[in-house]
C-alpha cells in the first residue's frame, strides 16, 4: 500500500479510468488548479497535464510545486480499529491515483493526524486498569496515564498502536499529533484568528446546538491551569490584543489563559476547520455520519481564511449485529484480529470495495475478501503484458499502490480451509505435504503468498470453523449419489486433474436428479466437511488426493463422521 515511484506514464489511462480513486483524483486536480492558478493559467496547465506534460505544467507554474496535502484523522480515545485503518488505506488509494494522473510531477503528502489533545470523557470498556483511567477523566489523552503501562500516556499508547500498524503495512505518511501542534505553536496563528472572529464562528455553530448547550457553548475549551482538565466552560471575556480568554475554573474563580501554546483546545468541529486551515489540507474523506459536521466545519474554515478540502463521505462499517463500529465500545474487528486470519492485501481489498456502501466488518468476511482479492490479482496479471499498459481500474492495482506482485496463489483460501478441515491439518507442515503433491516442486519460498495463506487458514479453521462443524447423515438419495460418485472416482485414471474430477461430480449429481446442482454440492460439504459451503469440489479432491477423498466419502457412508 506504500506510494511507489513507478507511476509515471499513466496519465493518459488515468484520465479515463472509472474506479473511484481516479474519480476523486480528477476532482482534486480540478480543485488544485482552480485555487492556485488564474483562469488563463488553469486552462494552459490543464491542457498540458491532459497531454501528458505534467512536468512542463509544473515547470511553467511554480505554484504547482507546493505539495498537495492529504489528511486522515484519528481519535485515540480507544484502541485503533479497522475503520481507522480503512480511512488511511482509502486516502492513500486516492493519493496514488492523483500521482498517476499527474505523472508524479505534483508533490503530495499524507498526514495521519491524531486528535490526542482531546479530553477523555469516558472510560473505554476494553482496556485494563479502568480505575486508573477514572482518576484522569477530562484530561487530554496525552496526559491520561497509560493503563497498559507501556507509554507515557494513554494517547501515546494508542498513537503507537496506530503507527506500528501503518508502518507494518508500508504506508507513506507523516504522523502529526494535535498536542504537539497546540503546544508547539503550529496552530497559534490560526487560533488567534479564531479568537478575533469568535462571533462569526458562534453564528455558525450556535444554531446547530440544543438550547441548553447553546447557552454555554464556546469554540474554545480552556485547559484548567489548576487541574489540567479540558473544560466545557463558557467564555466570559475575550482579549484579542492579548490573545487570551477568561473563563470560570472548576473552583469558581475567573481565570485568564492564552489561546496559544496549548492553553486551550477547540471544540471538535471548529478544531477540524482550524486544522484544515493551519495545515492547508487539500483532501480529507470522512464517514457518512459526519455529513453535518463537514458542512459546519467547511463554514468555519472559510471564516478562518482557509479553503475547505475536497473529499467525500464514505459509508460506515458495521459489526456482526449491524451496529456501528466504535473505538470506545471495542466492537467489530481489531487490526490484529484481521491479520491473524487474513493477509493485509485482503484487508486493503475490502477497504477498496464500494466505499459508499455500508459493509459488515466481522470475522466471516475475511475468507470471501481473501479469495476475491486473489481473483482480482490473477486477472491483473493475465492482462499485465497487454500493450495498453496495466489495468489501473483493477482493485489489485489500488491495493498495491500501482505495483501488484507478479504472482498470486495457486490455491484459494476457501480451498485451503477445507483442506485443513478434511486432513485435520493442525500444522503448516501437514498442509504443505498435500500442497506439494498437488503442485510438484512447490515450496514456501516459491509460493510465499500461499505459505502465508496457510497460516491464516489454520488459524481461521481452529477458531471459527472447527467449533461450529456439524456433520450429518446423508439421506437416501444423497447416499446413492455418493456411492455412485465413489465408483466414478475409482474408475478415473491415476493422476486425473481437477477438471476431470469435477466433471464426475457434476455427472453424479445430475444422475441422482439434483436440480439445481447447488443442493448436491451443499450435501457433499455438509456430510463430508460439516459445513454448508466450500470451494470447487474437483479442486478440493485433487489437492486432498482422490484416494483420500474416496476414503472420506466411504467413512461418511459408514456413519463414521457423525457423532
Amino acid at each position: 500500500m506504500s506510494v511507489t515511484n513507478t507511476l509515471q506514464g499513466l496519465s493518459h489511462q488515468a484520465r479515463d479510468a472509472r474506479s473511484w480513486p481516479f474519480e476523486q483524483a480528477r476532482l482534486l486536480l480540478d480543485r488544485i488548479l482552480r485555487l492556485r492558478l488564474t483562469d488563463g493559467e488553469r486552462d494552459l496547465a490543464a491542457n498540458l497535464i491532459g497531454e501528458g506534460k505534467a512536468a512542463q505544467a509544473v515547470a511553467t507554474f511554480p505554484a504547482l510545486l507546493k505539495p498537495v496535502v492529504f489528511e486522515t484523522g484519528y481519535g485515540p480515545s480507544g484502541l485503533p480499529h479497522l475503520g481507522t485503518f480503512g480511512e488511511v488505506a482509502r486516502t492513500t488509494m486516492v493519493r496514488v491515483a492523483f500521482r498517476a494522473l499527474t505523472d508524479e510531477a505534483i508533490p503530495t503528502r499524507l498526514i495521519a493526524f491524531s486528535d490526542d489533545m482531546d479530553g477523555m470523557r469516558k472510560i473505554p470498556p476494553n482496556v485494563p486498569n479502568g480505575e486508573l483511567l477514572a482518576q484522569d477523566l477530562d484530561k487530554p489523552l496525552t496526559v491520561v496515564r497509560d493503563p497498559f503501562g507501556t507509554h507515557e500516556s494513554f494517547g501515546a499508547h494508542n498513537n503507537a498502536r496506530l503507527c506500528a500498524f501503518l508502518d507494518g503495512f508500508g504506508f507513506d505518511y507523516e504522523f502529526v499529533s494535535s498536542t504537539d501542534c497546540y503546544r508547539g505553536g503550529r496552530f497559534d496563528q490560526t487560533l488567534l484568528t479564531a479568537l478575533a472572529r469568535f462571533d462569526a464562528i458562534q453564528k455558525i455553530m450556535l444554531p446547530s446546538l440544543g438550547e441548553e448547550r447553546r447557552a454555554t457553548y464556546s469554540p474554545f475549551l480552556p485547559i484548567s491551569p489548576k487541574t489540567g482538565k479540558v473544560l466545557q466552560a463558557p467564555t466570559l471575556e475575550r482579549h484579542v490584543e492579548r490573545g487570551t480568554i477568561v473563563f470560570r475554573d472548576e473552583d469558581g474563580e475567573p481565570t485568564e489563559v492564552p489561546v496559544t501554546g496549548g492553553g486551550v483546545k477547540m471544540q471538535w468541529r471548529p478544531d477540524w476547520a482550524m486544522r484544515w486551515t493551519a495545515l492547508e489540507v487539500d483532501y480529507e474523506m470522512s464517514g457518512k455520519d459526519l455529513v453535518d459536521s463537514v458542512r459546519l466545519s467547511n463554514q468555519v474554515c472559510k471564516v478562518l481564511g482557509g479553503t475547505p478540502p475536497a473529499g467525500f463521505n464514505y459509508e460506515l462499517f458495521m459489526d456482526e449485529n449491524n451496529q456501528k463500529i466504535s473505538k470506545t465500545k471495542g466492537n467489530g474487528l481489531t487490526m490484529e484480529e484481521w491479520l491473524r486470519y487474513g493477509a493485509p492485501e485482503s484487508l486493503a481489498y475490502y477497504m477498496y470495495q464500494s466505499p459508499r456502501s455500508a459493509k459488515r466488518l466481522y470475522f466471516d468476511v475475511i475468507p470471501k475478501a481473501t479469495d476475491e482479492y486473489l481473483q482480482q490479482l490473477d486477472a491483473f496479471n493475465r492482462g499485465r503484458a497487454e500493450s495498453n499498459g496495466p489495468a489501473i481500474d483493477n482493485p489489485a492495482w489500488h491495493v498495491h499502490g500501482g505495483q501488484p506482485p507478479e504472482k498470486g496463489s495457486p490455491v484459494s483460501f476457501s480451498l485451503l480451509l477445507n483442506l485443513v478441515s478434511a486432513a485435520d491439518a493442525s500444522t503448516k507442515e501437514i498442509l504443505w505435504g498435500f500442497i506439494r503433491n498437488y503442485i510438484p516442486g512447490a515450496t514456501p519460498e516459491s509460493e510465499p503468498l500461499l505459505d502465508r495463506l496457510s497460516d491464516f487458514a489454520i488459524n481461521y479453521y481452529e477458531d471459527f470453523v472447527k467449533p461450529s462443524k456439524r456433520f450429518r447423515e446423508p439421506d437416501a438419495r444423497e447416499r446413492a449419489a455418493m456411492a455412485d460418485l465413489v465408483a466414478r472416482f475409482k474408475a478415473l485414471p491415476a493422476g486425473a486433474d481437477a477438471e476431470a474430477i469435477q466433471n464426475e461430480v457434476f455427472e453424479a449429481g445430475k444422475a441422482a436428479g439434483f436440480e439445481p446442482l447447488r443442493g448436491w454440492f451443499q450435501a457433499l460439504y455438509e456430510v463430508l466437511l460439516g459445513q454448508s459451503q466450500g470451494p470447487r469440489f474437483g479442486s478440493f479432491a485433487a489437492i486432498f488426493g482422490l484416494d483420500r477423498t474416496v476414503a472420506l466419502i466411504e467413512r461418511a457412508l459408514a456413519g463414521e463422521l457423525v457423532g
